[in-house]
């Protein structure tokens, strides 16, 4: 461990900026630290995975990005990856932890499994996240008429950050897998999730229904 945790946190404090800080507690995120300069960081510590634990051991939000940027993935067994999961407080934390830590980890399918319904809505979606990754990249051995029975079973009333992602998972399999789209878009069309969602301009809605035909579009 080159560098101590307490000069990074120092450090990361001179990179906090008020106006960021307001933008991001809007979405639960208590920090202000510009992500691109917190990478810079990461960059300059290079992956280090004994100094990772000691900046997640702090609970400070950016400390917590910064860890695990510079964890190795297969450095957490099933069980702390799933403890890590549960104590995470900040979406971005927990989005990062699934994006750059579970969905590259050799227990990938078994923390899915264990996530996927979990009481915990928070716990659920990292799962559903999981399931839509796999829809995608690795298939083999998903029962997707299944998957998509239970997101049209449940999907239209599940808590926010556990309907996104089962909307996301939908959306995935409509695009990965033709046997399956038109079933995914009928279900999209039904319930309607994220049809009013606000989108950027040149960007693509994440309403299922417009997110399937346009990516689909783009592969022709």
């Amino acid at each position: 461990m080159t560098e101590t945790v307490a000069a990074l946190l120092a450090e990361l404090e001179t990179l906090e900026d008020p106006r960021m800080r307001e933008i991001n507690e809007r979405h639960g995120d208590d920090h202000g630290v510009n992500l691109s300069k917190l990478r810079a960081v990461a960059k300059r510590l290079k992956t280090d995975p004994e100094l990772a634990r000691a900046l997640w051991a702090t609970d400070v939000t950016p400390a917590r990005l910064l860890a695990l940027l510079i964890s190795r993935p297969k450095q957490y067994s099933a069980d702390e990856i799933d403890a890590m999961l549960r104590e995470a407080r900040a979406p971005k934390v927990r989005d990062w932890l699934t994006n750059y830590i579970a969905k590259k980890s050799p227990h990938l399918e078994e923390l899915r499994l264990r996530w996927l319904d979990d009481a915990d809505p928070y716990v659920a979606a990292a799962g559903w996240a999981l399931t839509g990754f796999r829809a995608q990249k690795d298939p083999e051995g998903l029962d997707l008429p299944a998957l998509l029975d239970t997101i049209e079973a449940e999907m239209k009333d599940a808590p926010a950050p556990l309907q996104w992602e089962m909307n996301s998972a939908l959306a995935y399999i409509g695009i990965a897998h033709p046997d399956q789209r038109a079933r995914a878009l009928d279900i999209g069309e039904r319930l309607e999730v994220l049809k009013d969602y606000p989108t950027p301009p040149n960007c693509t809605s994440p309403y299922a229904p417009i997110w399937i035909t346009e990516m689909v579009s783009r592969q022709a």
